[in-house]
Parts: structure tokens; C-alpha cells; sequence
């Protein structure tokens, strides 16, 4: 089968790669019919995010179920399912406490040796560990450009709202409008935050985000620190996102925030950085990190998206063939597509 492998900094390619096999009683193999390049990604392709050469990349897809162990009960032969970017067990300490992204056993597809050697699904075909919990059936109707999203961007988006404990009426930033940070801004206004201040350098990212209900305010045109005094009588937000995964974004989300608010780092840090813990301790910041737990989310995420509360599409730019994955993450690392689905 064709997948998609990484070979070095800036450079990956189409290799042919024995298709997978069932090896426990609860994997299943997907065909996938629609996978998606992701800011993930990208840490990976500028070689921050270490990963040996020639590992099959890509953590998003959807497809057909084509073979399943006995042990799988929730999906079968046949099912359209999506995958979530993680695996969990269900029954480890952490599993058994709802934190399914910090399972004992858990693995990320695309990442390499570091996050459990799980080839990746961009390529024909994908083995599936812990296929009850891993996988979800689509719902009916939804698209494969919407059910891409269930399984990361948007989880990821509600992961960090959730985790920033929103609610209705409050008021929130987000820094850094890719998809994670749109899909972010959708879940915000989902969840009842009245205000949502959207921060970025790209026009057309901001205008998405004025378009989903958010104050668009551009990070060297404007001041971002006096708009969001300006809109929330100079206290500063309930909450604010860091979606981007640099120190600047999340030293800016600290300042943004009000006494005794939350500041949640959803972007990738992968570095040592240094934090002004004079602002988060001064302040009484709340700060919460990591993977999201989108194994725990997906189920109410794709209940909201069926419903049309969250609505992905709009952030899918890109079509492209997944014989082109060298070319697509060239667009998408020149900041030209907000979101690439690929086809194989």
C-alpha cells in the first residue's frame, strides 16, 4: 500500500508499506478514505518533534472497517468509522478515571518511537489498537470533511474550552487561529462564553473567527492586551487559549487573563521555556496543559456536530490526493490552507 513517510526535516515521501495485519484480539484495520495534515504535523516535518525516517505519518482518518478481532464489539467489518489521533485500553488507572489521553497503554498514530511506535494513517491503510475505544461509527449523514475532525481538531477545540472550565456568559481569548484555535472559538461560543477575543497575523484566519462570532484582533497591527482590557472593563478574560505551543503565546495568555482565571496551553510545547511565574503566581493563574483527552469528548463532540452547534467544514480549504502529501504539506507549511484533507 502507498503511505506517506517522513525522511527528514522539510522533506517527506510516498513509500510503499506492507499493508497492516490484526496482532491483538481488539485491533481492527481501516481503510481510510479520508485523512488530514495537521499543525501537528508540521512540528514533526520542521523536525521539532523527533521521529525516525521512513515512519509512516498522519494521526486523523476516516474510512472502512476491513477486518476486526474477536474481541471488538463496538465497530465491525463493513462500519464507516473515524479514528480518534490516540489509542486507550479503557481499563488501566488513568482509563478508569475518564484521563483516556494519559492511558498506560495509550499511543499516538504518526509520532514515532516517543508516543508508541503507531504507524500513522496517511497511507491506505491503518491498524487500529483498542478499536472499541479508539474508533467511532460516523453518524449518519456527516460528511467525511466533518468526521475528520471529530477524532483531533475539534476534540482538541472542545478539549480546551472544557478544560478551561467556560461557561455561559464568560469571556475568553484565543491565540493562534489554525484549526485547533477556529475549532476553539466555535467550542467557547458553544459552550455560552458571551465574549471570544481571536488573536492572529492572518487576515483570512481572522476573518473565519469574525465569522464564528469572535473579536478579531490582529497580534502586531493592534494591541491585543488594551483590546481585551477594552472589552472586559479592564479585568481581563475568564479564560484564554494558548493554541499556538510558543512561549510568546503563552506568556500573552497569562497577561490576558484576569486574577484568578485559567490559561489553557493546548499548542504543542516540545522545548524547556521559561514562564513569568511572577504573572501566573501574582494573578493566581490556573494553568492547564497537555494532550487532549479526545477519546473522553468525542462521543458529546460528535453529538454537537451532528446537530450542527459545531460545524467544521468551513475550515477545509484543501482537497488533494495523497499522492501529493509532499506538495500538501508544502501548502500547508507556507500557511496557504487552514485545513488539507487527502485522499488516497
Amino acid at each position: 500500500m502507498q503511505a506517506v513517510t517522513f525522511q527528514a526535516p522539510g522533506e517527506v515521501r510516498i513509500e510503499e508499506r506492507p499493508e497492516p495485519e490484526l496482532l491483538e484480539r481488539d485491533d481492527a484495520v481501516v481503510r481510510v478514505e479520508a485523512t488530514g495534515v495537521c499543525g501537528s504535523d508540521l512540528h514533526i516535518y520542521h523536525g521539532r518533534v523527533q521521529i525516525e525516517p521512513g515512519f509512516t505519518l498522519g494521526h486523523e482518518f476516516v474510512g472502512t472497517v476491513v477486518a476486526a478481532g474477536d474481541a471488538v464489539t463496538e465497530v465491525a467489518e463493513g462500519d464507516r468509522v473515524l479514528g480518534c489521533y490516540c489509542s486507550a485500553c479503557g481499563n488501566c488507572f488513568f482509563c478508569r478515571r475518564g484521563n483516556f489521553h494519559k492511558c498506560d497503554e495509550g499511543r499516538v498514530f504518526g509520532h514515532g518511537k516517543t508516543l508508541g511506535s503507531l504507524q500513522g494513517a496517511q497511507a491506505e491503510q491503518v491498524l487500529v489498537p483498542h478499536a472499541n475505544l479508539t474508533l467511532r461509527g460516523v453518524p449518519e449523514g456527516m460528511s467525511d470533511d466533518a468526521a475528520l475532525f471529530a477524532g483531533d481538531v475539534m476534540g482538541t477545540g472542545w478539549h480546551a474550552v472544557d478544560q478551561a472550565g467556560i461557561r455561559p456568559g464568560d469571556s475568553a481569548a484565543v491565540l493562534g487561529l489554525g484549526p485547533v484555535g477556529l475549532c476553539a472559538v466555535q467550542a467557547a461560543k458553544a459552550a455560552g462564553a458571551a465574549k471570544v477575543i481571536a488573536i492572529d497575523t492572518v487576515a483570512d484566519r481572522l476573518d473565519v473567527a469574525a465569522r464564528f462570532g469572535a473579536q478579531p484582533v490582529h497580534l502586531t497591527e493592534e494591541d491585543p492586551r488594551a483590546a481585551v482590557k477594552l472589552a472586559t472593563e479592564g479585568r481581563g478574560v475568564d479564560a484564554a487559549i494558548d493554541a499556538v505551543g510558543h512561549p510568546d503565546a503563552l506568556d500573552l495568555a497569562a497577561r490576558v487573563t484576569r486574577k484568578a482565571g485559567t490559561v489553557s496551553a493546548i499548542g504543542v510545547h516540545a522545548e524547556r521555556i521559561q514562564v513569568h511565574m511572577g504573572v501566573v503566581w501574582i494573578k493566581a493563574l490556573t494553568l492547564k496543559t497537555g494532550h487532549a483527552n479526545v477519546i473522553g469528548h468525542v462521543d458529546r463532540v460528535l453529538a454537537m456536530m451532528s446537530a450542527g452547534v459545531l460545524d467544521p467544514t468551513p475550515l477545509v480549504t484543501h482537497h488533494m490526493p495523497l499522492a501529493e502529501a509532499s506538495d500538501a504539506y508544502a501548502v500547508y507549511d507556507r500557511r496557504e490552507a487552514l485545513k488539507i484533507v487527502m485522499t488516497p
